[in-house]
């Protein structure tokens, strides 16, 4: 069929992989938040976070309703959060924040990858001192204006207020608004927002580097494989580097 058909094939199913794993980490989100504070999204927080960062992915609204009800029954297995740290290649800080039934299984993992792509897992605080915790939530840009909304957020806690656009493999550009905030005003700002009907795409908490490392060809490739060896592992719901 020809290197066209095979391209759109491999473009399609890189698609379909990062849908898959965008669903399985969004679900143990929703099944995390549940067991934490119940199944009613009006007085859980994180529920709600959950299910708009699922809506912000396209996750069918059925998967959705099925997490909540799987996270309500006794049966559903318990997840811990937990976080490791260490380097890459070439000096770049790595932090890995995981959800796991299985925490010998995960760390077995993660030590694994790092020991193969020449990095190395380090002790607690080894590597996060490198990043600082903030609120991110990105908007739909349309029908905002940038310098309104910075008004309207700055007594909600708004750092930084900017325009982004993301591109999809057919070449779709989405334009954004994203919100940063510090950590402690997370759940703030989150209200906020909420309570001016904005649509919101995602809202994280997310690890932003002090400080970055710029690489180039293979030492580039080297850490960029360590990275996606990380992304690619059902365990880990978020991974933090400081490569600029």
């Amino acid at each position: 069929m020809g290197r066209a058909f095979e391209f759109r094939k491999g473009r399609k199913m890189k698609r379909w992989d990062r849908m898959s794993k965008d669903f399985t980490r969004i679900g143990r989100e929703i099944v995390m938040a549940v067991k934490e504070s119940g199944a009613n999204p009006d007085t859980n927080s994180r529920l709600r976070t959950a299910m708009q960062n699922a809506k912000g992915v396209n996750m069918p609204k059925d998967r959705v309703e099925a997490a909540i009800k799987r996270a309500s029954s006794r049966e559903e297995k318990d997840y811990q959060e937990v976080v490791y740290e260490g380097y890459a290649p070439h000096g770049v800080a790595v932090v890995i924040e995981t959800a796991t039934d299985n925490p010998t299984r995960t760390v077995a993992n993660v030590r694994m990858y790092f020991n193969r792509g020449n990095g190395a897992l380090g002790t607690a605080g080894s590597s996060d001192y490198t990043f600082t915790r903030k609120g991110v939530f990105k908007l739909s840009a349309e029908g905002l204006d940038l310098e309104e909304l910075e008004l309207e957020l700055i007594d909600a806690g708004a750092e930084d207020v900017y325009a982004d656009q993301d591109e999809d493999e057919q070449g779709h550009v989405t334009e954004f608004i994203v919100v940063e905030t510090a950590f402690t005003d997370f759940g703030q700002m989150q209200k906020a927002i909420e309570e001016k009907g904005f649509n919101v795409v995602s809202a994280q908490l997310q690890r932003v580097p002090n400080t970055t490392v710029h690489l180039e060809g293979d030492e580039l490739e080297e850490v960029m494989n360590l990275i996606e060896k990380f992304e690619d592992d059902d365990d880990v719901q978020a991974v933090y580097h400081t490569l600029g």
